[in-house]
């Protein structure tokens, strides 16, 4: 256990013991380093703890006091809030990405679907045909927001779940990653406090880093993914700026959050005046016949920032994403002429002739089957050789699987060992920065079945198995 954990637990005690009734003032950070001997850091963490499980509130200028305890109180989930960290997760997302380059590697750590899933050969041969027609390269149509048409059949693809949108709402970006970037910047200043999943993306992550903000996370609930309790009692305490929080197919998990809960997020957001830039990249990847809602669908406030993309369905070259951006669309546009300028020209007009044809929605129908297929056989050979020592959590939708592994079994450490054997996957230090949350792996399982993804998944059970041996 952490010495702030340590002192947080002590502190608890004295709470709920009545030592320290409600109402009443906790000693001052500096106060209580000098009573207990931890640094003032590990003490501002402990306080911090107890203020986000709702144990203690802030006022400022003021300190720390007890908050009023409800005999009625049901337990939550551990609520792990890390306040202005000094986030440094860039260098390992960079090493990471480069050892899994190679293609003698096994790719269970790519972020991508199996390539050879995507680009139909429908999209190539229009790409193709558009390649040798010179005005496909016409720079002028396609500059931000991006091109209008491909703007208009967004727009209506929004429209088909009920989303009022126009095409002057949508600006077409570099990827859903540079839809993600550019709304952060739009909507922060350097120091701003932003509030992050616990395990998240780790684009999140670098971008929270690179533009100097304050972070804090908001744990995931065990049963329904997101918990509301501990979103409330954050926002409630913490002057958060922006929200980003990917609802659908979360990545690296795999829930998807409830319509109901969608819709009790949206109304907070609203009574605190929290923007939302939401992250849907996998929003074409669900399973079943219902598409999720996105969480726009509940905004009825202009709160709620949308990105997603086309790299998920169409493959990593087909990089154009968008940002449904409302009343922010022209700083956004002024902030890409500045950086990425625009996506792809040749690539907006393929995707217009593209995803206007039926082709698009056969393309992800058989897409969709695909993935779920590959995903279910995964998760039974995973849940048949592991279920014993390891929980293995595969949801519907996505082509992700997220194992918790042992306690003793540090995921950086699995990772180190399995690439040396040509095996690549993605440690959960890459999505969440707590040195007390490392014991998590996320597996792609959008491959097909064959003999070299049979051989690589042997190779990952059999190094588990042989750890919790030596163990």
């Amino acid at each position: 256990m952490y010495k702030s954990e340590q002192l947080a637990q002590h502190l608890k005690q004295l709470i709920e013991n009545g030592t320290w009734p409600a109402q009443s003032k906790l000693p001052s950070l500096r106060e209580q380093a000098e009573i207990s001997g931890f640094s003032l850091m590990t003490v501002m963490n402990a306080y911090q703890n107890l203020e986000a499980q709702g144990l203690i509130y802030s006022k400022e200028k003021s300190g720390y006091f007890v908050a009023e305890q409800s005999k009625n109180q049901t337990p939550q989930a551990t609520t792990l809030v890390s306040l202005n960290p000094k986030i440094e997760i860039n260098s390992l997302v960079f090493k990471y990405l480069k050892s899994i380059q190679s293609k003698d590697i096994v790719p269970f750590g790519s972020a991508f679907p199996d390539h050879h899933l995507l680009t139909p050969a429908k999209l190539l041969q229009t790409l193709s045909q558009m390649a040798r027609d010179r005005n496909s390269y016409d720079q002028t149509s396609n500059l931000p927001p991006g091109n209008l048409a491909l703007r208009k059949m967004i727009a209506q693809r929004y429209a088909m779940q009920g989303i009022a949108t126009d095409a002057d709402d949508i600006v077409i970006t570099s990827g859903g990653l540079d839809a993600l970037n550019l709304s952060l910047q739009a909507l922060t200043q350097p120091g701003d406090y932003i509030l992050l999943q616990q395990t998240t993306f780790y684009g999140a992550w670098q971008a929270a880093e690179r533009l100097g903000l304050k972070v804090i996370t908001l744990p995931e609930h065990p049963t329904h993914g997101f918990d509301l309790q501990a979103f409330e009692q954050i926002i409630q305490h913490y002057p958060i700026k922006v929200c980003w929080f990917m609802l659908n197919a979360q990545n690296p998990i795999g829930f998807t959050v409830s319509d109901d809960l969608k819709y009790k997020i949206a109304k907070l957001l609203h009574q605190y005046h929290i923007h939302l830039i939401e992250d849907d990249v996998y929003e074409e990847l669900y399973s079943g016949l219902n598409k999720p809602l996105p969480m726009k669908y509940f905004d009825s406030n202009n709160l709620v920032l949308h990105c997603s993309s086309f790299s998920k369905t169409l493959g990593a070259g087909f990089r154009v994403g968008w940002v449904y951006a409302g009343k922010y669309s022209e700083q956004i546009q002024h902030l890409q002429l500045m950086s990425t300028i625009s996506a792809n020209t040749l690539i907006q007009n393929a995707l217009v002739e593209f995803v206007s044809s039926h082709h698009y929605e056969k393309h992800l129908r058989q897409l969709r089957q695909r993935l779920e297929k590959n995903k279910k056989r995964f998760t039974q050979y995973l849940k048949q050789h592991l279920g014993q020592c390891c929980e293995i959590y595969s949801f519907s939708g996505g082509y992700f699987i997220w194992i918790k592994l042992p306690l003793y079994l540090n995921s950086l450490e699995l990772y180190h060992q399995l690439i040396t054997q040509q095996i690549g996957v993605a440690p959960s230090a890459l999505f969440n920065v707590l040195e007390n949350n490392q014991h998590a792996i996320r597996l792609n399982c959008s491959f097909e079945w064959n003999a070299s993804i049979q051989t690589g998944l042997d190779t990952l059970i059999d190094s588990i198995l042989n750890i919790q041996i030596q163990s």
